[in-house]
């Protein structure tokens, strides 16, 4: 069977979802072609990429000449614009993956986004982007993709969502004991391997905030019918409920690779032998608890925000990235972050209708704000 070749971007391309992307790319060299290759300072590794995948095209922030590998120097903006691009994945951690995402929307290329922070920042506008330029935006996100997956065919809307939270680090400690763990304790998640980021937030349950958020506008839902469950074991990745009563679940390892694999071929499935697999026979049981909201400060917080709307939820995610920044380099603890994102929120005048220019310097403000503040 002939298959056309469709054509990558990867945002992010030397982190964990990024090289993720890349193991599913070298496991299928027949279905895709790297167009272009985006990365931060990790210059090694994105030497070795553009070496084994010959991009046309490459940006990054580390010292890489104009031409390596037969690559040509581009802003990621227009990299991710170009004619023949068919996906772009957007695998940035932070803000900064908002300029090069919102591009490609208006580009009219699909999206597949593992950036929560980018639709935290600007869900509505991203949304209206892929609508008036006939995009996709594809979740890659484990929990994301899991919803997208249950409502995927169902004629239908769905009447409830239900995120999954593993409950991080430090699920079975009280907020109060918290005050002296170390960064190396909060990156050790109990059941998924992830970026330093997003591994923090875990831990303070701020990322599953930015989920709700992000699932409130890829979903077209209200807030106060997304709930957060607690499932100790990170197997379900997320639940769907219809008006019958009706839930439906999606289920995997812990593994970025099914989600990632998913949107790069979306709209089919596709045989993987190097994807791990679960065993439903043998998994074992299967837990959900309600949250406790006072174990996870920053859960409300990042909540009471986003709702407000305006460049509040951008200065949310400006200020938390500086926030674990500075916690991760111990200049504050890890029970400051919850107060140290707020302080930040609290000061800040938001605009009601932001552009999104409006959006991406509220963010920069915040990080800075927030940093200069404690160096």
């Amino acid at each position: 069977m002939e298959f056309t070749i469709k054509k990558l971007v990867i945002l992010g391309s030397t982190g964990s979802v990024g090289t993720q992307t890349l193991d599913i790319v070298r496991a299928f060299p027949d279905r895709f072609e790297i167009v272009g290759l985006c990365n931060g300072y990790n210059t090694p590794l994105f030497k070795q990429q553009i070496d084994e995948f010959k991009p046309k095209y490459f940006n990054s922030l580390g010292d890489i000449d104009s031409g390596y590998g037969g690559a040509k120097f581009a802003p990621a903006e227009e990299i991710v614009s170009l004619p023949e691009v068919d996906l772009v994945v957007a695998a940035t951690v932070g803000c900064a993956g908002m300029p090069p995402a919102i591009a490609a929307l208006n580009a009219g290329k699909a999206l597949g986004l593992a950036n929560k922070e980018v639709i935290v920042m600007a869900g509505e506008k991203l949304m209206e982007a892929a609508r008036a330029s006939g995009s996709a935006i594809l979740p890659i996100d484990s929990e994301p993709s899991a919803l997208w997956q249950c409502v995927e065919g169902e004629i239908s809307e769905p009447s409830r969502l239900i995120i999954t939270a593993s409950g991080g680090a430090f699920r079975d400690r009280t907020w109060d004991s918290l005050g002296d763990v170390t960064p190396e304790q909060a990156l050790d998640h109990p059941t998924w391997t992830m970026g330093p980021k997003i591994t923090v937030d875990a831990a303070t349950l701020m990322n599953k905030a930015f989920e709700v958020i992000e699932s409130r506008w890829l979903f077209d839902m209200p807030f106060d019918q997304i709930d957060v469950t607690i499932h100790r074991q990170s197997i379900v990745h997320s639940m769907v409920e219809f008006s019958d009563g009706t839930i439906k679940a999606q289920l995997g390892p812990t593994s970025m690779l099914q989600p990632i694999q998913h949107a790069l071929f979306h709209p089919e499935r596709q045989a993987n032998e190097s994807l791990p697999k679960l065993n439903a026979v043998t998994m074992g049981s299967l837990t959900f608890e309600e949250m406790d909201p006072t174990l996870y400060p920053c859960f409300e917080l990042a909540l009471e925000y986003g709702k407000k709307g305006g460049t509040f939820p951008a200065v949310l995610a400006g200020a938390d990235e500086a926030a674990v920044e500075l916690f991760l380099n111990r200049k504050i603890r890890f029970t400051d972050i919850p107060d140290v994102v707020s302080k930040t929120l609290e000061i800040h005048k938001s605009l009601s209708s932001p552009s999104i220019t409006d959006t991406i310097e509220s963010a920069q403000w915040a990080t800075e704000t927030t940093l200069a503040r404690h160096n």
